[in-house]
């Protein structure tokens, strides 16, 4: 099974946008899925439901938690992280023309009665798939090119 279909059915099993990336990479990082799992729990109710994208959210921690500093005077490594989190934000928005959830999915999960809205018109399973699937490859895109 590839680091999608991985994503895809973590996600489907019912794990968050964010969850679901960050999962999915929990081996390469050396990080445990218990620890992954609580660190992209609080997303989904604060920043993705109408800021960015969960995928998009959960897509930045891997490539943070992969080539970000861990030393507060390495700024080689920062920077490193930073160039491949503006790459990743490019590449998607150049796919998707947005990296907001609301934007993304075609409403604002934070008002009433929208997450049944969205339900209703497939966006968990068609949409988010979809973006998951985004995030994924180019983060693979990315570690391909390093």
């Amino acid at each position: 099974m590839n680091k999608v279909e991985q994503a895809i059915g973590k996600f489907s099993r019912g794990v968050n946008c964010a969850q679901s990336v960050l999962l999915t990479y929990c081996n390469e990082l050396n990080l445990d899925m218990d620890s992954l799992l609580k660190l992209g729990n609080g997303l989904e109710n604060i920043l993705c439901k109408d800021e960015v994208c969960g995928a998009v959210t959960g897509a930045i921690m891997v490539l943070d938690l992969k080539y970000g500093t861990d030393e507060i005077e390495n700024k080689l490594s920062k920077e490193k992280s930073q160039q491949m989190i503006e790459i990743f934000s490019e590449k998607f928005k150049n796919m998707n023309c947005s990296m907001l959830c609301k934007d993304l999915i075609g409403c604002n999960l934070k008002q009433k009665g929208m997450i049944g809205y969205a339900r209703e018109k497939g966006v968990f399973k068609d949409v988010c798939p979809k973006l998951i699937k985004d995030a994924i490859n180019i983060i693979e895109e990315l570690q391909c090119s390093v």
